[in-house]
């Protein structure tokens, strides 16, 4: 295996002084952002990808060696106005990473808020089953993070299909892979470990994030949290400073063949704020994880 992080967390910096920050480190991976513009978290050009981007991205990969795990471009495939955009700029990622030879692009299946869950599963067979063709035919693999996305509901209920073991096996039958990521896990009563052991096989990628568990928060609001603008009863921190048992992840993870890239996802509201305070956090992971991933 070998230990990266996902670039979107420093937005502000271009992608050459990440890589080379990220080699002085130690870090030996980037899962880059690849947003379209105006959206900042587009390291790699991919709305305006062509032969020059092409020799950018290589060049910064040879000179620093890091491997490019993955294009991230997490956004609603089934949303009910802007998905069609959504998939072509997946498509675009598609074509960025096989040019790149990328093994994967990552992004979320999404949902219809005003469909129940059934009639979004349809949705979602007739939306993905191209774009898997698309990428399958150029050689890369759509990884889908089994991220909750609570906030594309109006009610806070799960907006991204691929929160559950349940709804993984139903989206490997569709040819997708999981960017697996425990954190979300925790978030829902879910044991990682005991989630991850059975589906191994299936995980393409793999992204680090701890939740916190914050005390008495979940007597008041219960376990869907605050209605109102409030904290709940939960945050993201970077991996040592919460609750994930990483120790037991990655020894699960070897257990069961993994040897791809795992990529720390700095969603740290503590170490946020300035770049500085962003790589602090990243060294905060590198230094929990450095000793359990080794290559």
């Amino acid at each position: 295996m070998k230990l990266g992080f996902l670039t979107a967390c420093l937005p502000e910096s271009d992608l050459t002084d990440i890589a080379r920050w990220a080699a002085n480190q130690g870090y030996e991976a980037l899962e880059v952002a690849g947003w379209p513009a105006p959206d900042d978290r587009n390291h790699i050009k991919v709305d305006c990808f062509d032969e020059a981007e092409n020799a950018r991205v290589r060049r910064i990969f040879t000179e620093t060696g890091l491997t490019l795990s993955s294009i991230a471009y997490y956004e609603n495939n089934l949303h009910p106005e802007q998905g069609p955009q959504v998939n072509a700029h997946v498509m675009r990622c598609v074509d960025a990473a096989a040019a790149l030879g990328c093994p994967t692009v990552g992004t979320f299946i999404g949902r219809d808020p005003g469909l129940p869950v059934r009639d979004n599963l349809k949705r979602a067979e007739d939306v993905f089953g191209p774009l898997v063709e698309y990428a399958t035919a150029r050689g890369v693999e759509l990884v889908i993070e089994n991220c909750v996305m609570k906030s594309w509901h109006p009610d806070g209920y799960p907006g991204n299909l691929a929160y559950s073991p349940e709804l993984w096996e139903w989206m490997f039958t569709l040819g997708l892979k999981l960017n697996y990521d425990p954190s979300h896990l925790v978030a829902l009563g879910i044991d990682p470990v005991a989630a991850l052991r059975p589906y191994i096989s299936n995980v393409a990628h793999v992204q680090a994030k701890d939740t916190q568990i914050l005390p008495g928060a979940i007597d008041r609001h219960g376990f869907y949290g605050p209605i109102s603008g409030e904290k709940g009863w939960y945050r993201f921190r970077v991996p040592g400073l919460g609750q994930v048992d990483w120790t037991r992840v990655i020894d699960t993870l070897y257990e069961g063949g993994y040897d791809g890239v795992v990529s720390v996802e700095h969603e740290d509201p503590v170490w946020s704020g300035s770049t500085e305070r962003v790589r602090t956090g990243l060294g905060i992971a590198y230094r929990t994880l450095r000793h359990l991933v080794q290559g």
